[in-house]
């Protein structure tokens, strides 16, 4: 799904291409789940024509148009939404689901503009899991006023970080995923900046060490610019990175190490449990947990060591014997 990377790669797309020219002619699609102006779509197009695109904004996975009058039009680009200009490239991020090449504009556009000069764009979404709205103010109504810091305009200095972590008593991928906490931050940043930081993504935020808690603001703002920089073309990543070997949910490795996949903050969660280990409290707890399990099922025997340090402790797994097996190994009287 689009993150604050691709969405600022939409972003600077339309402040190059479309900033400084009117609107000749908008299409709003007859969509109400994805289209929830507070308008008719007949007075949604209306309100945009002959109006001039002034600034292309965003805030965390949001963006919106700035035109030389409101209201403006705002897009919260949900699980598939993508901005597509014609003719000209605009990055599409991985699981992208529209070809604009097979058609133009696509069936599954929600808001198309021509422009005065003839240039064209359209914000698709083929899932209906986004957002279009029309607001007096973006800045100043939900869901923008309620995002927290910009990851890449407004990032949180160390101390303001630390002690924010310090506070909340939650997983820290979940925390991540909030975007009043920070925002633009999606699945795919949060795995990558847990794994290059090494922290668990079950890992509860506030017992964090100041060490895990610097790494991870340094990843954050590594993965965020690097990824900005390069128009946010997965391409172009890292070949370290885990967001190449993250998808699917198929057994893989990245860097010889094997991944895994669990759920954390109510989403698919890639992670290497070899680099990636809950520490303190809650290591002792998942051991506890494990020797219970043992105890219930017949003995410290049945205890193996998963992980080259041995350190994550899990049952082994019985293999079940049919009666006739078991009788076999009865003496007779």
């Amino acid at each position: 799904m689009p993150e604050l990377p691709e969405v600022e790669a939409a972003r600077r797309a339309l402040e190059a291409h479309c900033v400084g020219r009117r609107i000749a002619r908008c299409a709003v699609a007859d969509d109400s789940k994805v289209v929830v102006a507070g308008v008719g779509r007949v007075a949604f197009e209306r309100a945009m024509v002959g109006r001039t695109i002034v600034a292309a904004r965003r805030r965390g996975k949001n963006l919106w148009l700035r035109l030389d009058a409101p209201p403006f039009p705002s897009f919260q680009f949900g699980m598939a939404g993508a901005i597509y200009i014609k003719g000209v490239p605009v990055t599409n991020y991985k699981r992208s689901v529209v070809n604009s090449e097979e058609e133009w504009p696509s069936k599954y556009s929600k808001f198309f503009v021509k422009l005065d000069d003839g240039l064209e764009f359209s914000f698709t979404d083929k899932r209906r899991f986004a957002r279009v709205r029309l607001f007096e103010d973006p800045e100043t109504v939900p869901p923008i006023s309620e995002l927290g810091p910009d990851a890449l305009f407004e990032p949180m200095s160390v101390d303001n970080f630390l002690d924010s972590l310090g506070r909340k008593k939650i997983g820290i991928k979940a925390l991540l995923l909030d975007q009043s906490f920070i925002s633009g931050i999606g699945n795919w940043i949060a795995d990558e900046v847990l794994y290059q930081s090494r922290i668990h993504p079950l890992q509860i935020a506030s017992s964090l060490s100041r060490e895990s808690s610097e790494a991870l603001h340094h990843s954050i703002q590594e993965v965020v610019k690097y990824a900005v920089e390069v128009d946010a073309d997965c391409d172009r990543f890292p070949e370290e990175w885990l967001f190449h070997h993250r998808w699917g949910k198929k057994p893989g490795k990245v860097n010889g190490k094997k991944i895994e996949f669990i759920t954390a903050g109510g989403r698919t969660t890639a992670y290497v449990p070899q680099l990636q280990k809950l520490t303190g409290t809650q290591s002792s707890k998942m051991i506890a947990a494990s020797l219970e399990q043992v105890a219930a099922n017949g003995g410290a025997e049945d205890l193996e060591m998963n992980g080259e340090d041995g350190d994550n402790l899990r049952p082994k797994k019985r293999v079940a014997t049919s009666r006739a097996a078991r009788g076999s190994k009865r003496k007779t009287p």
